[in-house]
């Protein structure tokens, strides 16, 4: 992809070859050496928005956690940096809502669509019954330095960082543990708990066994940023949309510029390269003419990030030992950016569920079941929801040769209903169902 990821995929080499290199020689295998060994409570591998908010959660409990993240710091870019305000409403729980509020930030209380009839804004947050009626834009490297700042607070939480997880510590097909590999040598951590939450590449998930099983998102998208200007489109509800000619663009302000998504059909990428940057620019002023201004900083393709939408989910998110949440257990779809928010709600819930079994240092196969029994179904929903709007309105609109998108007559007429007007919004807001921590 761009250079981040290339540059990530580098250094993860690097550190694969030289765990390798102590594991083998040319003639005969040998033991791999182990540096440190430690016990803790509930490992966890991932330090993302699930992960870290599960640490803090246990943590603050008393329990021992270890989190354990892949890259040296939490800085990614066009990584997930909505927070929704479910999230909010946790954060609030927390104490910590007022002070990611004093981060820059942005506020979206609902996307505009240019279409062909004028504009169109499918959701709006401002009717919710909540003290966060609005998405909240702040980059998410932000969001888990506060939440592992505060787990620090607490004497039994560790975080290491640049830990590669390399191998699960498993006894009678019991999962104990993890081994990973940092700058100085293999370490062992054995816990009562390991907590896979590492994204949609999961290495937990790989070394466990899990398969998860996927849906065909029709589409892509191209991420990039674009500048404030005096040109500045009018955008109330703090994002904007437009569609033409089987793409679409999509605007959030992100407070000092404007992150852009150009949404294309799967596969598609290379064709719109060989157009050239030029190329590029003059498709998206062909659905927003007011960004013309704004594209002229687009100057070379590295400025451009692609995402290859992926939707899957597991059908088993547990073995003894072992429990996946967020991505690592369901790859969300970007629609409705709630992708971090189902992650961060699962962290929730794992954490009321299993705070005693931890507390009494045995957790059984009817406490993990009983995580995926709850989330599972909200799950399901929201990626049934995600997918007819994939099939149903994007893959439509992303073969469509028209100039601009028209919106059906029922489709306006559903929204003219109060109760069934704010419906997308609060499953969107507030996910299908509220999740709250548990004292």
């Amino acid at each position: 992809m761009i250079r981040g990821r290339v540059a990530h995929a580098a250094w993860y080499k690097n550190l694969q070859r030289d765990y390798m290199s102590t594991q083998a020689t040319p003639e005969v295998a040998k033991p791999v050496e182990i540096l440190e060994k430690s016990e803790t409570g509930c490992c966890i591998v991932g330090g993302g928005p699930a992960g870290a908010m599960l640490a803090l959660l246990l943590a603050r409990r008393g329990i021992r956690v270890a989190l354990l993240e892949l890259h040296k710091d939490f800085d990614r870019e066009f990584r997930g940096d909505t927070v929704h305000p479910s999230t909010l409403e946790i954060l609030h729980q927390l104490g910590l809502a007022e002070r990611i509020h004093q981060l820059r930030h942005a506020e979206i209380s609902g996307p505009t669509l240019q279409t062909a009839t004028g504009p169109f804004q499918p959701v709006d947050f401002r009717r919710l019954k909540t003290k966060y009626p609005y998405i909240l834009m702040v980059p998410q490297k932000f969001l888990l330095e506060i939440l592992t700042e505060e787990a620090a607070k607490y004497p039994g939480f560790q975080l290491v960082m640049a830990a590669n997880v390399t191998d699960l510590v498993q006894d009678d097909s019991t999962v104990r543990g993890v081994r990973y590999f940092a700058a100085d040598g293999v370490h062992e951590v054995r816990a009562a708990l390991t907590v896979g939450a590492d994204g949609r590449f999961s290495r937990i998930r790989h070394l466990a066994g899990f398969i998860p099983v996927g849906t065909s998102p029709p589409m892509d998208v191209l991420w990039f940023r674009l500048p404030h200007l005096p040109e500045d489109p009018d955008v109330p509800g703090g994002a904007f949309g437009g569609v033409g000619k089987g793409h679409m663009v999509i605007g959030l302000d992100r407070a000092d510029h404007w992150q852009v998504g150009y949404v294309i059909l799967k596969g598609s990428y290379q064709e719109i390269r060989s157009e050239g940057i030029e190329g590029f620019r003059r498709r998206i002023i062909e659905i927003e003419p007011r960004l013309a201004k704004h594209v002229e900083s687009l100057t070379d393709w590295h400025q451009v990030s692609l995402l290859s939408v992926e939707s899957s989910r597991c059908p088993v998110w547990y073995k003894p030992g072992l429990l996946l949440i967020g991505d690592a257990a369901h790859v969300m779809s970007p629609v409705g950016g709630v992708g971090i928010n189902y992650a961060i709600q699962d962290a929730v819930v794992a954490a009321n569920i299993l705070t005693k079994p931890l507390l009494a240092g045995r957790v059984t196969l009817d406490d993990l079941k009983a995580v995926q029994r709850k989330r599972e179904w909200p799950t399901r929903i929201i990626q049934w929801i995600q997918t007819q709007i994939q099939q149903r309105i994007i893959a439509g609109a992303l073969q469509s040769r028209e100039q601009s998108l028209e919106i059906p007559w029922y489709v306006r007429f559903f929204f003219r209903i109060p109760w069934l007007r704010d419906l997308p919004a609060r499953i969107v807001a507030l996910g299908v169902v509220r999740v709250r921590i548990e004292n």
